[in-house]
């Protein structure tokens, strides 16, 4: 218990290390020709130490703009890492069907179907597989209200390389490089040089 409280802290210090170095950094928006909508979603699975749950996290584009994004412990303990992938899928389609509707009402429509990108194949066959298993009956309600969505074109779920896959900054500790490059593609990034009085 000791030794946990000491890596809780360690984590904490690290936390306030990088929050302090980029205090300057903020999300970037930029004029988009393209209005599609694009998501990156993961899980850790059993990822927290003390409850084994997993920690969702998804980024969503709107164009070339990040619109929304989010990073929470499940509430459920998963027994494979295909369930609790397939929950970050559902949520995040949850979040495009709200996000489709409030541009409908904008009178902004979105056309093409949101494209839903995921590392875990098994959550992708989910997607798609009309056939039920039985130790898939518990995320029931995810796979009807996944497939519904797909079924209708309305999303389309898939497969991302490790590599590209920019929603595990939201569930993971990653290497400083990769962190970095994940960032910057999510347009979080430190203000333009000031150029004004430069000859």
């Amino acid at each position: 218990m000791h030794d946990l409280r000491i890596e809780h802290m360690n984590a904490l210090k690290c936390i306030i290390r990088y929050i302090h170095g980029t205090l300057d950094y903020g999300l970037h928006l930029y004029p988009s020709s393209t209005s599609t909508l694009v998501s990156y979603t993961d899980a850790d699975w059993c990822g927290c130490p003390d409850t084994r749950r997993s920690t969702s996290g998804y980024c969503m584009f709107l164009g070339n703009n990040l619109v929304s994004w989010y990073a929470k412990r499940q509430t459920t303990l998963f027994r494979s890492s295909a369930e609790a992938e397939y929950r970050g899928v559902a949520n995040v389609i949850s979040e495009s069907c709200w996000l489709r509707n409030l541009l409908f009402e904008l009178h902004y429509p979105i056309q093409k179907a949101t494209l839903v990108y995921c590392d875990n194949i098994s959550a992708i066959y989910f997607s798609g597989n009309p056939v039920q298993h039985q130790r898939t009956k518990h995320i029931e309600m995810d796979i009807y209200f996944v497939r519904e969505k797909v079924a209708r074109g309305q999303v389309r779920v898939c497969h991302v390389p490790l590599r590209y896959q920019i929603a595990d900054i939201f569930t993971k500790g990653l290497p400083s490089v990769l962190f970095e490059d994940f960032r910057d593609s999510l347009s979080v990034r430190r203000p333009p040089a000031m150029t004004a009085g430069v000859c």
